[in-house]
């Protein structure tokens, strides 16, 4: 078995695509992916896109995928890497994959000299939390995400 990061290129957009749609399968929320292929691969892969993604493979075959973009912290004073998405295939779990992609992205801040690598996680994802707890990672607990999306974002940004 031979697992490989690599960066995604445009070509992957379908793959990428795929495990989208399977992470939020796996999340509860099948019905939330509005996105197509066509603007999986416009909005990642444009030369103005401040979005990446990595292919892990096993032997060569798609088997999973990381999305991350840069952000700033004011007070550190850098960037830092936010990973949006970490997906592993269901079957191809337990090999290392999901680790070895988290790894990977650690490296490249450490190279950027960015001063963090942060992520989200599902507070019922007993699993995953206990899967970054293990590598050292701490839960932000005393933040509190917002969001503003659909009729709520037009509604706040018209009024």
């Amino acid at each position: 078995m031979s697992i490989t990061i690599r960066d995604a290129v445009a070509s992957d957009a379908k793959t990428i695509y795929d495990f989208i749609i399977e992470l939020a399968i796996y999340e509860k929320e099948p019905d939330a992916v509005v996105t197509t292929v066509e603007e999986t691969k416009e909005k990642i892969f444009n030369e103005n896109s401040n979005v990446k993604a990595l292919i892990c493979e096993e032997n060569g075959k798609p088997i999973g995928h990381a999305i991350y973009f840069y952000n700033y912290s004011t007070w550190l004073g850098k960037y830092g890497i936010y990973l949006e998405d970490l997906y592993v295939t269901e079957s191809k779990r337990g090999l290392g994959a999901g680790k070895k992609m988290l790894k990977h992205l650690a490296k490249k801040a450490l190279e950027e000299n960015c001063g963090r690598f942060e992520w989200s996680c599902l507070d019922w994802n007993k699993p995953s939390r206990d899967f970054y707890e293990s590598i050292g990672a701490k839960s932000q607990d005393e933040w509190i995400g917002y969001r503003l999306e659909g009729d709520s974002l037009i509604n706040f940004a018209n009024s």
